[in-house]
Parts: C-alpha cells; sequence; structure tokens
C-alpha cells in the first residue's frame, strides 16, 4: 500500500471521528438543556434549623432539583420566609415545607408552635412526676390523677384522665437535649386541647397529678379502669377474718339458782326451834 492511500485512510478516519464528536457533544448538550429545563428552583435550609428559631435571610438559598423530586407545597420565593419561626427541626440542604414553620406573622418560639385549635398548659412537676427527668420536649406521655371524689381520704383513687399528650417544653427549654439526659426542671408544658386544659388544670389543683412517658410509637388509647384504694387492699378482710377465726371461743356457764329453803316450826313448850331444809 502507497503512501498516498495510507494518507487517504487517515484523513477520512479523522472526518468521521471529527463528526461523530460533534453529534456527541450535540447530543449531550440536548440532554443538559432538557434537565435543566426539567428542573425547578426551591427555597432550601443552608444550616441545620432548631425547633423555635426564626428564619434569617443567612439561613436559607435558592437551590436546583428535578420538577418530579420536588415535595408539594415546596416554597420558591425565600423572602416570604424571612421571620417564620421554626416548629420542626429542619436539616441542612433540606427542602422548607409548611408543616415545618409556623404560619405568616406567627412569630417564633414556643407560641409558633402552638397549632390552631389547641392550647399550651404548664404543669408543676418534680423528678418523680416528670418521670426522673425522662420527659423531655417531644415525648408523648399520659396524665394520671389520684384524689377523692367524695373527699373522703378512704376513698381515695387513681385514673387516666389524658392520654398521648405532647410535650411541647422542659422548663423554659422547646428541645431535647442533644444528649438525650435527663433534665431536673420545676414545670412542663403540655399541648392539649381547650376541653382537655380544663381538665388538667383541675387535675393539678384538686389531686395529685403523674406523667406517665409513652413509646413515640405508641398512638394507641385505651380505656383504663380507675384504681380505688379499697382494691389495693383487697387482701386484707380475708386474713383478718382467718386471725379472728382462730381466736379461742369463750363459752360462759350458766348459772343455776339456788333450790329453794324449806322452813318448819318446832314448837316445845314455850321454845320454838325453826328447822331449815
Amino acid at each position: 500500500m502507497n503512501r498516498r492511500k495510507l494518507f487517504f485512510i487517515g484523513f477520512l478516519a479523522l472526518i468521521v471521528a471529527a463528526i461523530l464528536t460533534v453529534l456527541a457533544y450535540r447530543s449531550s448538550m440536548g440532554k443538559l438543556a432538557a434537565i435543566q429545563a426539567s428542573n425547578t428552583t426551591v427555597v432550601v435550609a443552608t444550616k441545620d434549623l432548631t425547633l423555635g428559631q426564626r428564619l434569617a435571610a443567612g439561613d436559607i438559598r435558592l437551590a436546583e432539583f428535578p420538577a418530579a423530586n420536588i415535595p408539594d407545597g415546596a416554597f420558591r420565593n425565600p423572602q416570604e420566609l424571612i421571620g417564620r419561626g421554626v416548629i420542626a427541626a429542619i436539616a441542612r440542604n433540606e427542602v422548607l415545607l409548611p408543616n415545618k414553620l409556623a404560619a405568616a406573622n406567627a412569630g417564633a418560639g414556643l407560641p409558633s408552635m402552638i397549632p390552631t385549635d389547641m392550647r399550651a398548659v404548664s404543669v408543676k412537676v418534680n423528678d418523680v412526676v416528670s418521670v426522673a427527668g425522662f420527659v423531655l420536649p417531644g415525648t408523648r406521655v399520659d396524665v394520671l390523677v389520684t384524689g377523692s371524689p367524695s373527699n373522703n381520704v378512704q376513698d381515695t383513687v387513681t385514673t387516666t384522665v389524658l392520654e398521648n399528650v405532647e410535650v411541647l417544653a422542659a422548663g423554659q427549654k422547646i428541645q431535647p437535649n442533644a444528649e438525650g439526659k435527663p433534665e431536673t426542671v420545676p414545670v412542663i408544658t403540655l399541648l392539649v386541647t381547650p376541653a382537655d386544659a380544663q381538665t388538667l388544670t383541675l387535675a393539678s389543683t384538686d389531686g395529685k397529678i403523674q406523667l406517665s412517658l409513652r413509646s413515640p410509637i405508641d398512638a394507641q388509647k385505651i380505656s383504663v379502669t380507675p384504681v380505688h384504694k379499697a382494691s389495693l387492699y383487697r387482701t386484707a378482710a380475708p386474713e383478718l377474718a382467718s386471725v379472728k377465726s382462730k381466736r379461742p371461743v369463750v363459752v360462759k356457764k350458766k348459772v343455776e339458782p339456788p333450790p329453794p329453803v324449806r322452813s318448819v316450826e318446832v314448837y316445845r313448850g314455850a321454845k320454838v326451834d325453826v328447822a331449815k331444809f
């Protein structure tokens, strides 16, 4: 094969390679343009946002995501979020959604975490009532009350008045301890309905309340029978009867009346003798 043919083949291969390169470039640019056209710009967090925090300009930014992967309700204008409170923890680069933010003009902190038609009620606690300090913000509890409905100490009863209640704050903290350690606080704030707010207030003033910590995955409400004081000592009566039955029985003897006394008078001249038998 002469040099001219080799040169021609090389030149032809170069042209084919150039054509294929151009076609591949156009194809990739077309795909990129299609991807960019299908992306949507939404608001995401620039850092981890904590519960109760008020959003500032530096806390959020715009980012592009495929339109098919964006959840419903995502925000597209950062300015409408400035000043709104965070009511659920938000991770860095997470898309901001309405269910994790307080309503506009609702402020930040604890008030922003109270949904419409709900109330926050605080009750005094100690280490025992607060389950040794493990009742932290975000946990759920049952509320038990012990008292005397008839003002009779012998008729003391314990009953569950509220179930599956969310703890909003422990003391002045609205976030759980980062290490999950128990904390001693003087008050616990619970999220309840207006009707339950009345029940909780009455229970805390009329009786002695106790919080019962629930599992985070246990949301089932059950009907619990109240426990009366007398039921704690239900074995006392039989034991008492048994003790009484072992006591010796004292039988009183019947005292017979003395037999009647008969007397006979015997006259001997002027002398009179009386004989009794």
